[in-house]
């Protein structure tokens, strides 16, 4: 066994008796022992300290937040403000007294907002944005939208694409700075890809941009999956959904740095907030930190080499991403919980179906794609903490009988 093999292998062994007690806390889970779910990109189960929080402040102080001056009123507002810091927190944001936190339904409409309320007004006419335009279809719609918006009013801005790297999938930052200059004002990138499951290295987009240029992370596939450090991405937002992060659907953040450009400021009357989803976001980021995020990396890390090895030897599959990170003893980054992949002579749809039948619950179809991608559906399996090495063996062992 090579090192790098060695080194998953020992992860999982390592780790075994710290993810059992993990798994033993997700209820659903726990109640559903036939079933495998494998679908934690889409959403993430709840451990029993997230339910236990919502139950606890339903039953005890639901109010509206920063409407009244009764206790049950002032014990929400104050949950609310605290979230806010506990994002912060989460984050490990270096200047908290500066930046903020806007509590959204999830990433879509927290990138929604800052290309409507802050973008805007960043912009004038012959400025240039860099967006992705093979991610999540959340984050190339929003800007140009807000592109669109501008020319209306006189103002054009010209959108470039975020150059990829054609074998890896991985960003280019070689090709980033022959395209940007001047006139860049914006870069928007994604944290963890939402198909090929890799970190997509944004730390690299700052050293070729400039200390200038505002960054927009789209973090739904990182935060609850790895270590975020804002101090370290060195990023302008932060943008994630709390559903994935095993809190209730609904609710999302944008944590805003305040040291670049205008001041984000989100537009119009806020109207009453997600108060129990802010509860739920709160208590599963202590859930997350108490785990240890990057321990549910490294498990992850393991389970989805042991994954992406044995699709490797099948020749009937085909898996999206970078082909030399798939054997066990490839020094190539690996994916951090996502592998997305298709059978060379079976429908993705009809797979999943068949998947299922099996006990396992996958997403397949499109995922969201941006570009020519997404008229092409494949499988996605996303894996968690709760998920077993156990689970991999079974599914790879299904799939291969559908060779």
């Amino acid at each position: 066994m090579t090192d790098v093999a060695a080194d998953h292998a020992g992860d999982l062994a390592e780790l075994a008796s710290w993810q059992r007690g993990l798994r033993a806390q997700f209820p659903i889970v726990h109640g559903h022992p036939s079933l495998a779910y494998l679908d934690s990109a889409a959403t993430a189960q709840k451990p029993q300290a997230v339910l236990d929080a919502v139950q606890d402040y339903l039953t005890r102080s639901n109010a509206n937040a920063g409407r009244g001056s009764y206790p049950w009123a002032n014990t929400t507002t104050a949950l609310v403000e605290g979230a806010r810091e506990r994002v912060k927190e989460f984050l490990g944001d270096p200047r908290p007294e500066r930046s903020q936190v806007h509590f959204t339904s999830g990433t879509t409409e927290g990138l929604r907002t800052l290309a409507r309320d802050w973008l805007a007004d960043l912009l004038n006419d012959g400025d240039e944005i860099v967006v992705p335009f093979a991610d999540h279809q959340a984050n190339l719609s929003p800007w140009l939208e807000a592109r669109d918006l501008l020319a209306r009013q006189g103002v054009r801005v010209r959108v470039r694409e975020l150059p990829r790297q054609a074998g890896s999938g991985d960003y280019d930052p070689r090709v980033l700075g022959r395209i940007t200059g001047p006139r860049t004002r914006f870069v928007a990138a994604t944290h963890v890809h939402h198909v090929f499951g890799v970190d997509m290295n944004v730390h690299r987009i700052r050293r070729v941009v400039g200390p200038d240029v505002p960054i927009c992370l789209d973090a739904a596939q990182s935060v609850g999956h790895l270590p975020v450090s804002v101090a370290d991405l060195d990023v302008d937002f932060v943008v994630f959904s709390g559903h994935k992060a095993m809190a209730l659907p609904g609710t999302g953040a944008v944590w805003a740095r305040q040291q670049r450009g205008p001041a984000f400021r989100p537009g119009g009357w806020s109207g009453t907030p997600n108060t129990v989803g802010i509860v739920s976001l709160a208590a599963a980021l202590d859930w997350l930190d108490g785990a240890g995020t990057g321990r549910i990396e490294r498990w992850t890390v393991a389970l989805t080499a042991r994954l992406t090895e044995g699709l490797h030897r099948m020749p009937a599959y085909e898996v999206l991403g970078c082909r030399s990170s798939l054997p066990a003893a490839s020094a190539v980054q690996r994916r951090s919980s996502i592998v997305t992949f298709r059978h060379r002579g079976i429908d993705a749809q009809d797979l999943g179906f068949v998947l299922f039948s099996r006990g396992f619950m996958v997403r397949s179809d499109g995922h969201c794609q941006a570009g020519a991608e997404d008229r092409e559906g494949s499988v996605r399996v996303s894996l968690h903490v709760h998920n077993t090495p156990e689970e991999v063996e079974e599914l790879l062992s299904v799939l291969a009988s559908l060779q």
